[in-house]
Order: C-alpha cells, then sequence, then structure tokens
C-alpha cells in the first residue's frame, strides 16, 4: 500500500496549557514539532495562541504571531509542511483571511460547512451554549479564493455526512480544483467515532480524492484510526484530538501520539512517508 502521511495536530484552540501540555508559544510549537517530526509526522497542523501571561487558551489571528510560531516550527523542522487552521464563527473572518495572506501556507484547514456545535454534560445541561458553527458557501468561497491566492490547497473540513457530500458539489462547481477530505469523527453532534461509519463514507468520496480522519476522544479512537490506515488514508493525531494513548494512558507530548499513529501504519503494511516523499505525493512546491 502507499506510505501513510501522517498530520500532527500540534494544539487546537481552547483547551488550557495549564491543564494539559498544549503547546502555546513559538518556542514550545517547534520543540513540540520536532519531537512529532522526529517520531514520524510530515505535517503539522497549527492553531494561534495569545501569548500574553494566563492568555494562552484563547485564539490570536494576530499575523505577526502567528508567522512567529510558524517560522519557529520551520527553524525547527527543516522542510515541514504547515497545515494552518482558519475556522472562525460568524460573519467576521478577516482574522483567518489575513494570516493565510501573510503564512501562505501549503495546506488550510477549509470548514466546508455548517454544523450545530452542540455538547451535553452529563446532568444534561449544555457544556456551553448552543452555537452555530456557520460556513455557507459564500463564506466558503472566500477562503478558497484566498488560498488560491497563495498557492494553499484546501483541505475540506467535514463535520457531518452532507457536508462530505458538499465536497463534491464545490468541485463541480469551479470553486476548487480538487477535494481533499478531513472527516472529522467524534464532535458530538456530529460524525461518530466508529468504524462502520468510516468504511461507509468511503463511498461519498470523490473518486481518487485524499482523505484523513480527524478522530476526537480518548482510548477508543485507536480502532478507528487502524481502520483508516488499512483504508489507505492519511492519518493524524495530537493533542488537538485526544489525550489519551492507545493503552488508556494520558500522553505526555505530542511524539508520543504520533508513535502511536506509526505503528497503526506499520500494523496495516504501511511505511511512513518522510516530509520529501508526502511533499511529491500531494503535489506540494519543494521546501
Amino acid at each position: 500500500m502507499e506510505k501513510a502521511i501522517i498530520t500532527c495536530a500540534l494544539n487546537g484552540v481552547l483547551t488550557d496549557p495549564k491543564q494539559h501540555p498544549v503547546p502555546v508559544t513559538p518556542e514550545e510549537c517547534g520543540a513540540s514539532a520536532r519531537e512529532a517530526m522526529e517520531a514520524g509526522a510530515a505535517i503539522i497542523h497549527i492553531h494561534y495562541r495569545q501569548q500574553g501571561e494566563g492568555k494562552g487558551h484563547l485564539p490570536s489571528w494576530d499575523p505577526v504571531v502567528a508567522g512567529e510560531i510558524v517560522s519557529a516550527i520551520r527553524e525547527a523542522c527543516p522542510g515541514i509542511i504547515i497545515n494552518s487552521t482558519t475556522g472562525v464563527p460568524g460573519p467576521d473572518y478577516d482574522g483567518p483571511l489575513s494570516v493565510l495572506r501573510a503564512l501562505k501556507p501549503e495546506i488550510a484547514a477549509c470548514n466546508a460547512g455548517s454544523l450545530n456545535y452542540l455538547k451535553l454534560r452529563a446532568n444534561g445541561e449544555w457544556a456551553w451554549p448552543p452555537m452555530l458553527f456557520d460556513n455557507m458557501p459564500g463564506k466558503v468561497q472566500d477562503f478558497l479564493d484566498v488560498m488560491a491566492e497563495g498557492g494553499t490547497m484546501p483541505e475540506f473540513e467535514c463535520f457531518d455526512t452532507g457536508v462530505v457530500r458538499s465536497v463534491e458539489m464545490y468541485i463541480r462547481h469551479g470553486m476548487a480544483r480538487q477535494a481533499h477530505y478531513n472527516l472529522v469523527m467524534g464532535v458530538a453532534s456530529g460524525m461518530p467515532v466508529d468504524v462502520n461509519f468510516l468504511e461507509l463514507l468511503m463511498g461519498y468520496l470523490m473518486e481518487g480524492a485524499r482523505w484523513q480522519a480527524t478522530l476526537i476522544g480518548r482510548s477508543e479512537i485507536w480502532d478507528v484510526h487502524q481502520r483508516a490506515a488499512e483504508l489507505g488514508g492519511m492519518l493524524r493525531t495530537g493533542v488537538e484530538d485526544t489525550f489519551y494513548l492507545p493503552n488508556g494512558a494520558k500522553t505526555r507530548s505530542n511524539g508520543e501520539l504520533i508513535a502511536a499513529l506509526v505503528e497503526c501504519a506499520r500494523a496495516a503494511g504501511r511505511e511512513v512517508a518522510s516530509v520529501d516523499e508526502a511533499r511529491t505525493m500531494l503535489g506540494l512546491k519543494s521546501a
């Protein structure tokens, strides 16, 4: 089978670095990315955090902050592929567009549809006020246009089956040239982390398109990671998605999670793509 391209989801959004091993500063992000790269990651998916004291759990769309973080990662990890976040609810998304224009990352997330973002506590109360993560086609087009300007490949983030099916419509409508799916499973109001569900989704992807599964949860996610490896997908994990290793222990770092994902690839009979190999496989320019 084709070599597995592995992405490290470095830090995510809002998770408190005082409670979890989440890198925030440029130095922390560079060091964590290096550990992930040495373990087998070819791509670093990055969120940007505010740098002030006590604000590391809050997102930042300051292009200067984002640039310092990405520069630290590139310095620590020569040739690494950067995958930038863009997701933001609401009508004001100038911040992520500005970051895209400034950084011109090789890949960027493109949230491909809307979702009622919900979660319940055990007592039946909402874990947070119900919110709409809105991504109407006009908003999607705005992101795709800026990505096209900078030579950035869009990675379509799909939180539900209708969003998966929408991607083909975007391609056929001429909004983007190719489909590259990220099947996000584990958000409480989105697609579940389930082997059978992942297999079902394979029939709704455009022929020949690359895909990966983002699996959010605890140790139960690892059976689905294994199946994703067996089905030929790109692979992704990191402290954005989980804090738990296959044996149920809490991870100490992104490197430990990536090492576990490498074992999934090898158990499926696949070797892991180097950074240069991943660039060639994805059709990206040389670093």
